[in-house]
C-alpha cells in the first residue's frame, strides 16, 4: 500500500485508500491521501505553516488597528477605590480641610443668633445650602467642557447620593443635638468621628492609620474631654445619642469622598441641602423666619455649611481619612472662641485647656506630616 498516513488519518481510514497514488477506489482524487511530491508539505505541515504564520501576523498586527486577533484591552481602573495619596498633595489637602473646620467653626454663634426653631432653621440653612452650591456646580460645568462630555461633572451615582445622606443626617442631627444638649456634649462626642473614620478606612480601604495619627486623636480626644468637664451634667440622652450619629455618619461621608474621588462632590452637597430641608419640612416653619433671621440663615447655609463642604470634599481627597477627620476636629476648638469674641461668653478655664490640648495636637501633628511632604534638597 502506497498511502502516506497523517496524523489527523486513521489506520482504518488509510487501509480503505485505492491501490496507486492514495487515491480511493471510487471518488474523486482527495488530497489527503495523495502521496507528496519531493519538496512538498504534508497537509498536516502545511496546516501548522498556515497556523504559524497566522499568529505571526496577529501578533505583529496588535495595536496596530489591523487585522487579526486583538489583544485584550487593558481593564479600566476600578472606580471603587481611591486614587493614590501624593506628599505633594497633602498639603493642599490639609489646609482645605482646616478651611472646611474654620467654616464650620461659625455654625454654633450663628445659631445663636438666628431666632428660628431648630426645624426651620434646618430647613432654610438647606435650601440656601442647596442654591449656592447649585451655582457652584453649575460654574465648574462651564468651565470644564471636557469633564461634562466625558459625563463625570453631572453624574453623581450611588456613591454620590450615599455621601448626600450622610451629609444631610449629619447637619440635622447636628443642630437638634444643640437643642437637646450642651454644646460642649455635642462637641466631645462629635469629636469621636476620627477614631470611626481611621477604623472605616483601615476596614474599607485598606488605608494604614499611623501611630502618629492615632495618638494626635487621643489627645483630641482627651482635649476635648476637658473642654467638656463641667457640662456632663446638663446633658440629656437623646441629644448624646444625636450627636453620636452625627459623629458617625460623617466618618462614613469622608471615607466615601475618599474613596470615589471621581464623583462630583459639589452636586452631590448640594443634593444633601435638598435633602436636609426635605427632612425639615413638615415640622418647620418657614413662614416664621424674619428678613434678619433669613440673611442669617443665607450665610449660614452658604458661608457655614455651602462652602464647608466644597472645601472638605476637595481636601480629603487629597489626605487620608483619618487625618481629615482629625483636622476637621478644629471645629470643636474654634467654635467656643467664636462666641465668646462675638457675645462674650467667656470660656471656663477647663475649655481654655481642652481647647489648647486639641490645637497643640493638631498643630504637632500637621507640621510634622508638612516637613514630611518637603522634597529633599538636590545634592
Amino acid at each position: 500500500m502506497n498511502c502516506f498516513l497523517t496524523k489527523s488519518m486513521s489506520p482504518m481510514a488509510c487501509s480503505s485508500a485505492g491501490p496507486a497514488g492514495g487515491i480511493p477506489a471510487a471518488g474523486p482524487p482527495n488530497e489527503l491521501y495523495r502521496t507528496p511530491r519531493a519538496g512538498e508539505k504534508t497537509f498536516v505541515e502545511a496546516a501548522r505553516h498556515r497556523r504559524r504564520t497566522m499568529a505571526r501576523d496577529a501578533a505583529g498586527r496588535d495595536g496596530d488597528g489591523g487585522g487579526g486577533r486583538a489583544r485584550a484591552a487593558p481593564l479600566p481602573a476600578r472606580r471603587d477605590r481611591p486614587g493614590p495619596l501624593t506628599p505633594a498633595a497633602r498639603p493642599r489637602g490639609v489646609l482645605l480641610v482646616a478651611g472646611a473646620a474654620l467654616c464650620w467653626s461659625s455654625g454654633g454663634l450663628l445659631a445663636r443668633l438666628v431666632d428660628t426653631d431648630t426645624w426651620t432653621t434646618v430647613f432654610w440653612r438647606g435650601i440656601f445650602c442647596a442654591a449656592f452650591l447649585l451655582v457652584v456646580t453649575g460654574a465648574q460645568a462651564r468651565g470644564a467642557p471636557s469633564a461634562r462630555a466625558g459625563g463625570r461633572a453631572g453624574t453623581l451615582g450611588w456613591p454620590g447620593l450615599a455621601m448626600a445622606v450622610c451629609f444631610a443626617t449629619a447637619s440635622t442631627c447636628f443642630i437638634n443635638a444643640l437643642a437637646r444638649t450642651s454644646v460642649a456634649n455635642t462637641l466631645i462626642i462629635q469629636s469621636t468621628s476620627p477614631f470611626i473614620a481611621g477604623l472605616l478606612g483601615w476596614l474599607w480601604l485598606g488605608e494604614r492609620v499611623g501611630r502618629r495619627t492615632w495618638l494626635a486623636m487621643a489627645a483630641a480626644l482627651a482635649g476635648t474631654a476637658l473642654l467638656a468637664s463641667r457640662s456632663w451634667a446638663a446633658g440629656s440622652l437623646a441629644g448624646d445619642l444625636l450627636a453620636l450619629v452625627t459623629a458617625a455618619v460623617f466618618a462614613t461621608a469622608a471615607v466615601i469622598v475618599r474613596r470615589y474621588r471621581e464623583v462630583n462632590m459639589a452636586a452631590a452637597a448640594g443634593l444633601a441641602g435638598l435633602l436636609g430641608a426635605a427632612f425639615a419640612w413638615w415640622p418647620a416653619r418657614p413662614g416664621a423666619a424674619d428678613v434678619q433671621d433669613l440673611a442669617l440663615l443665607a450665610l449660614f447655609g452658604c458661608a457655614q455649611l455651602g462652602l464647608g463642604l466644597i472645601l472638605f470634599t476637595a481636601g480629603a481627597r487629597l489626605i487620608p481619612v483619618a487625618e481629615a477627620s482629625l483636622i476637621a476636629v478644629l471645629e470643636s476648638v474654634l467654635g467656643p472662641i467664636w462666641v465668646w469674641l462675638a457675645l462674650g461668653e467667656t470660656p471656663s478655664p477647663a475649655s481654655l485647656a481642652g481647647g489648647a490640648i486639641v490645637l497643640g495636637a493638631l498643630v504637632v501633628h500637621t507640621a510634622l506630616d508638612l516637613r514630611a511632604a518637603r522634597p529633599a534638597p538636590a545634592g
